[in-house]
């Protein structure tokens, strides 16, 4: 089969053997898998390589093409999405059976070989089920760049109707915390991002503001369009100190602070004693749970949320290097670029 390899230096694609499912694994046929900004940062060294060479991709969707002795109900040419990780099955919490607890939790694409391929395999219980009215690019997308906000949002930060939300960074992750955020009641959902191009996108699928996080006093703009109350939720996107301290400074009483980019920068924050006396709280946030997947999957298919416009682009597998410039570099401002390995 044909793979993208990453060796640490260079992103290559070659031919590899396809690989054998274990007695509780599919290999399934990969028809659709996205480029995700945390790839981009594996490739560019912000991330640490685990592995000496790995595939990376882990926002995927496609057909089942084998199953292992021990997999229940899951059959050949079952159209599935991936969950993008694994228990790791040997912490202390997993030995115990609270996997949804487990400790070393791994990345496909990271910690074991990813989608950015023909085929890949992964455990049973990560597939959920992919109706046929919801096409497979789509479904794709779901298992990271929508699935992660989603999860940050209902779960990590409990977001309620009404509440004042802050989002920052309106790309892949940021522009589906929008439309989330306007699916769960928040009102109003403010957008902060330096490209015109991302602020009109959020306004399109939403937001009730979009602001220049760069453009005058954030603070007391904050503070105009919530009545005063200032946000009850704010979500770094980005991955960055500087704009994680600025979502902080907007914060109300009991506000929320939560994580979602990541980072390597240390965390600073501004005086604790105000953020003490506001009794606020910063939450850091990796991922999501199966059921939000599943969750996604339905919601998808009853129409009360809507990816259709989140496909920038479907590119063949021999085009994963310019996708993943193109993602670097925002040329044409993409929501998310879909690789079709059999293209």
């Amino acid at each position: 089969m044909r793979a993208a390899r990453f060796d640490g230096t260079a992103l290559t694609v070659q031919d590899v053997p396809v690989p054998v499912p274990a007695a509780n694994e599919v290999l399934v046929k990969v028809e659709a898998c996205g480029i995700c900004l945390s790839d981009v940062h594996l490739l560019d060294g912000t991330l640490p390589m685990l592995l000496p060479v790995v595939t990376p991709g882990h926002e995927a969707a496609g057909t089942i093409a084998a199953v292992g002795p021990e997999v229940p109900v899951w059959a050949v040419g079952d159209r599935v999405v991936m969950a993008g990780g694994r228990v790791c099955g040997t912490c202390r919490t997993c030995v115990r059976g609270r996997f949804e607890e487990c400790e070393a939790f791994e990345i496909m694409g990271f910690n074991f070989d990813g989608a950015w391929a023909q085929y890949v395999v992964v455990p049973y219980p990560g597939l959920s089920s992919v109706p046929d009215e919801v096409p497979i690019e789509q479904a794709a997308v779901l298992a990271d760049a929508v699935s992660t906000p989603y999860a940050a949002l209902t779960d990590r930060a409990a977001l309620k109707p009404g509440e004042a939300i802050g989002l920052w960074g309106i790309g892949g992750l940021g522009v589906h915390a929008v439309q989330v955020a306007r699916m769960v009641g928040a009102a109003p959902v403010l957008a902060f991002d330096p490209l015109p191009a991302a602020r009109e996108r959020a306004l399109a699928v939403g937001a009730d503001a979009a602001l220049d996080p760069t453009d005058g006093d954030v603070v007391e703009q904050v503070r105009a369009l919530t009545g005063g109350r200032m946000l009850d939720v704010a979500v770094d996107l980005v991955g960055s100190n500087q704009v994680l301290a600025q979502a902080a400074s907007c914060l109300g009483r009991y506000g929320r602070c939560v994580m979602v980019g990541l980072s390597l920068d240390p965390i600073e924050l501004g005086p604790g004693l105000f953020f003490g006396l506001q009794s606020q709280s910063l939450l850091g946030h990796l991922g999501y749970r199966k059921r939000h997947l599943d969750e996604l999957v339905d919601l998808v298919r009853l129409g009360r949320l809507d990816v259709s416009g989140s496909v920038s682009a479907l590119l063949p597998l021999e085009d994963v290097a310019a996708g993943v410039e193109q993602l670097r570099s925002k040329t044409g401002n993409p929501v998310r670029l879909v690789l079709q390995p059999w293209a």
